[in-house]
């Protein structure tokens, strides 16, 4: 007699796309496997349990942090170092030797904390590259209304060409004194602006090859300051009290504002962000973003500490040499190396040449990053993607033709070069807003962060930092045109551009809720607070 047929296999659940579930039915509705009994399907549900229980423990795994790895934080060493290098080009060395010569020891607390709040800024650009897999100027484009986003990229292409200006000319300048005043400014921005295509064509060999170039030109600029550190032997003591005790004298107020402006940067905020790109890291697990912002963290506090060594050198060295003397208001890169010489002597290797090579490093380094930072600026903001070298070719002009302008007209004259590099510290100190605001509005967006937006303690600190920073370059503003604009027409103009910069500012600001929502919600809370009573 033949058995009674075996029972159809259970419906499928109506959710296919669960793994568990799936694994459940093929394990059932396999042709060769035989029905189960009552034990067999106890078995099977206790299995079953087994496997949720272990897919429980994988899925904690994915928010572990691995432990610390000195092979990890090697892996993650660059990105770090090359955005180091705003922090150390001609435009900050000049702050720093004049800020010496003027102010003598008295503003090195002020270079201490400025550079902990332009650290603080990095680490926020590189927590949203890491964190979104995208660089700020993608998401700026993203984030904000078309006509915004395109204000945004043209305020950063002025900053990127003011900074380049003075990166390129600090470069000429040092080759001009190398070559003992045999090569001219005009052919040194040459040289500068051509050199750019050698790093790209490294590039191609691989990232870590660049990298080790950059690490190269800096420890060239720490060894050749440290040199003249030594050389000059700075007072311990002053440098000591001019590091712990704030205090700011009103005839240095000027070269106390250029100290904050030189340290933040608005195309170094968009570039980190997009270096960090070059690093792998899984998104989708919640411990390796942390493990990467944790190693880009140490990395990155390591490099701005070396340039915070190298610009403390810089200052301290003018600050024993020229303070109170009848050269400091005179100073300027042009001519810092023939005082220094004068000052010093020649030595074992002259002071002129080893000065020289310094700002040859600076110049060479920052003119290299500034090239990539318009590379990803002008891809990020308009979408526009080109081969490197073309790309190279438009981002170098924008800056070396107005630079080879100025190195034809100035040519020589300290006076003009200063007053130039007055009015490009200008400059560049109106975009930090642009580039400032927009991070920290991003940075605290719980849609784009996730759980990797920052707190609203931290949220609070860095409006305070934003701020301070903005009230310091709208008194450099408000100083510079009070003595520049002369005429009515000139005045009413500068005023309308004035009034159309501060709305774009405001703009900025309201986008998003971007004030600290902390603020926001205590005085919702008071408001809630008063109705009920």
């Amino acid at each position: 007699m033949d058995s009674p047929p075996a029972p159809p296999p259970p419906p499928r659940p109506s959710n296919p796309d669960d793994t568990d579930t799936n694994i459940y039915n093929n394990h059932l509705l396999a042709p060769e496997s035989p029905p189960l009994s009552d034990d067999e399907f106890y078995e099977d549900e206790f299995l079953s349990i087994d496997i949720e229980s272990t897919r429980s423990v994988i899925d904690d795994d994915e928010f572990i942090t691995p432990p610390f790895s000195w092979k990890k934080l090697w892996q993650f060493t660059g990105p770090g170092f090359l955005m180091s290098i705003a922090f150390l080009d001609p435009g900050n060395i000049e702050g720093d030797l004049q800020a010496g010569a003027i102010a003598g020891y008295s503003l090195l607390w002020l270079l201490l904390w400025s550079t902990v709040m332009g650290l603080l800024i990095q680490l926020l650009s590189a927590r949203i590259g890491v964190v979104t897999g995208r660089h700020m100027a993608e998401i700026c484009r993203d984030e904000y209304p078309r006509w915004a986003s395109l204000l945004l990229w043209c305020m950063a292409e002025l900053a990127l060409i003011g900074a380049d200006i003075q990166e390129v000319i600090g470069s000429a300048i040092a080759i001009n004194i190398l070559s003992q005043g045999v090569v001219p400014l005009w052919a040194g921005v040459i040289i500068t602006a051509s050199d750019c295509f050698f790093f790209l064509f490294l590039e191609n060999y691989g990232v870590r090859k660049l990298e080790a170039v950059f690490a190269v030109l800096i420890s060239t600029m720490a060894l050749t300051f440290a040199w003249m550190f030594v050389d000059t032997k700075p007072n311990g003591r002053e440098l000591l009290v001019g590091l712990l005790v704030p205090k700011l004298s009103r005839k240095a107020i000027k070269q106390a504002v250029g100290i904050v402006g030189c340290v933040i940067t608005p195309h170094n905020v968009f570039l980190h962000s997009a270096l960090v790109q070059s690093r792998k890291v899984d998104s989708t697990k919640r411990g390796c973003v942390q493990e990467a912002l944790n190693y880009y963290t140490i990395e990155s506090t390591i490099a701005i500490f070396v340039t915070f060594v190298i610009n403390l050198c810089v200052t301290t060295v003018f600050a024993k040499g020229f303070y109170n003397t009848k050269e400091a208001n005179s100073l300027g890169l042009l001519n810092a190396g023939n005082f220094l010489e004068d000052r010093y002597g020649g030595g074992l290797f002259p002071i002129l040449y080893i000065w020289g090579i310094g700002l040859l490093a600076a110049g060479q380094s920052s003119t290299l990053t500034g090239t990539y930072a318009g590379q990803f600026i002008m891809e990020g903001f308009i979408d526009f993607r080109l081969q490197k070298w073309l790309r190279s070719m438009i981002t170098r002009s924008c800056a070396i033709v107005p630079t080879m302008i100025v190195a034809v007209v100035y040519n020589r004259s300290d006076a003009s070069l200063d007053n130039l590099n007055e009015w490009l510290n200008v400059l560049q100190g109106m975009q930090i807003p642009f580039a400032l605001i927009p991070l920290l509005v991003l940075v605290a967006d719980e849609h784009l962060m996730g759980v990797f937006r920052i707190g609203p303690f931290f949220e609070w600190i860095m409006w305070i930092v934003a701020a301070l920073v903005t009230v310091i370059n709208g008194y450099v503003l408000l100083d510079f045109f009070s003595s520049e604009v002369k005429g009515l027409v000139f005045g009413i103009l500068v005023c309308c551009v004035i009034v159309a910069y501060a709305a774009f500012i405001l703009y900025l600001i309201s986008h998003g809720n971007a004030l600290p929502s902390a603020w926001f919600n205590g005085l919702r809370s008071k408001r809630l607070g008063y109705i009920a009573q």
